[in-house]
């Protein structure tokens, strides 16, 4: 009883030794991420082209810069923080769970960040765009800076947690937790879904929720195909 409760404390002091170093990551990301702030600035804004950005409180700006850094230190840490969860687990799984981790660490990383660059390079621009036509002589467009960058990471986040899906999808038909019969069966549930959780992910508008449902469903018939070769390729090997 008492190697046991020594176990766990060991257990707890590692968790709480290994936070300790993330979070010294992120402050120390976020502050080199501080230092570079034009350059971040000029990175975001680059897609809404040459529209002039305003801020409507004093502190609005200096807060917004403050977010972007935090955002961009988690970016910049994470591969230390990567690593510090690997660490904490690995010792209490087997080397061929290890190798699937592993590869699931790799591919999430991949999948995510496509995600994001599919989304700066082509959906955020004709977003941004969409909304500067509808525009008019009375009415031009002045957005806020706060609320562009609330918007931009908004739908950066969705798609790199949407682009999971495949992978997601993967893990579980490798668990034998779903079939491709299932996913095809379900397909108009699941399709309904998608808008459900794009209206939830993206802004209030109907042309970010259909920007990212669209993807997501080209995404899940790919997330077919991929369950059934996983399933084809069983059912030949037994």
């Amino acid at each position: 009883m008492e190697g046991k409760s020594l176990t766990i404390v060991g257990h707890l002091a590692e968790l709480r030794a290994r936070i300790i170093v993330t979070a010294i990551s992120i402050l120390l990301g976020t502050m080199a991420s501080y230092i570079f702030i034009d350059e971040i600035v000029n990175l975001i804004t680059m897609p809404a082209g040459h529209l002039d950005f305003v801020y409507l409180s004093p502190p609005e700006l200096f807060l917004a810069y403050i977010k972007i850094s935090i955002i961009f230190g988690m970016i910049v840490a994470s591969p230390i923080i990567l690593y510090q969860i690997w660490a904490f687990v690995m010792p209490s799984i087997n080397k061929k769970e290890k190798v699937y981790v592993f590869f699931a660490i790799i591919l999430s990383s991949v999948f995510f960040i496509g995600g994001v660059i599919f989304s700066y390079l082509s959906i955020i621009p004709l977003t941004i765009d969409f909304f500067v036509e509808m525009s008019g002589e009375d009415i031009l467009p002045m957005f806020s800076f706060s609320n562009y960058t609330s918007f931009i990471t908004s739908i950066l986040l969705a798609f790199g947690v949407a682009f999971q899906l495949p992978l997601l999808v993967l893990l579980l038909t490798q668990l034998r937790l779903i079939k491709p019969k299932l996913l095809k069966k379900s397909r108009k549930f699941i399709i309904l879904a998608i808008f459900l959780m794009s209206s939830i992910l993206t802004p209030p508008d109907v042309i970010s929720q259909m920007l990212l449902a669209g993807p997501m469903i080209i995404l899940f018939e790919m997330s077919i195909v991929i369950s059934s070769v996983i399933d084809w390729r069983r059912s030949k090997n037994s």
